[in-house]
């Protein structure tokens, strides 16, 4: 049986970009766990892909919907049961400004890229007090925007925005989207997370 070809992420200078494929349809770790225990109800899952992230959410007893734009992944997380709408965030979206919280796991602050514009969007879906939860860089990778495609093999996507952001980075780019930063920390096998909050007189603890 001829291997299938690992997924890549490219830059337009040539360089690898990060990327877990496999992640995308495994189990959720116990990292990831943690963190969705600490989430607030209704999540929204943002570039959800095969929805297991929004399938565990609701294993922990929390309301979630996953948003990709990509027909095969929204595909493959009906197929668990999961609830998902094949829509960018940056189309309508329902719940819009009623979101306890918005996350943007696995390198989708990347998505579009434009981290600001991104976040803003965030910040009008979540509730006044909501969290936007995004998967960095560990600190002292630069942060940058670039054109980004999909290899697999000889298969190439077309081109698209994409953006890294590290970890040092994220808190003057959240300032500048309206969000507060309640924390920048690692979990797991060297994945960082920030939680930003939407400022409001409901703030969450």
């Amino acid at each position: 049986m001829t291997p299938v070809a690992t997924i890549v992420l490219r830059d337009d200078g040539g360089d690898t970009l990060t990327l877990e494929p496999t992640r995308w349809h495994g189990p959720v770790t116990s990292a990831e766990r943690s963190l969705i225990a600490t989430l607030h109800d209704p999540v929204l899952d943002v570039g959800c892909g095969p929805g297991r992230i929004v399938e565990a959410a609701g294993h922990g007893g929390l309301v979630a919907l996953g948003v990709d734009p990509a027909p095969g992944a929204v595909a493959l997380a009906r197929q668990r049961g999961c609830p998902v709408l094949q829509r960018s965030v940056f189309d309508p979206l329902p719940g819009e400004g009623r979101w306890g919280s918005t996350l943007l796991w696995d390198g989708n602050i990347g998505i579009g890229g434009d981290p600001i514009r991104l976040l803003r969007r965030c910040r009008s879906l979540v509730r006044p007090g909501g969290r936007v939860v995004v998967e960095v860089e560990p600190p002292g990778t630069p942060s940058r925007r670039c054109r980004a495609r999909l290899e697999r093999g000889p298969q190439k996507s077309d081109w698209f925005g994409w953006s890294v952001v590290g970890a040092d980075a994220i808190i003057g780019l959240a300032a500048d989207a309206g969000l507060s930063t309640r924390a920048v920390s690692a979990v797991g096998e060297g994945r960082w997370f920030a939680t930003l909050l939407r400022p409001g007189d409901h703030a969450s603890a």
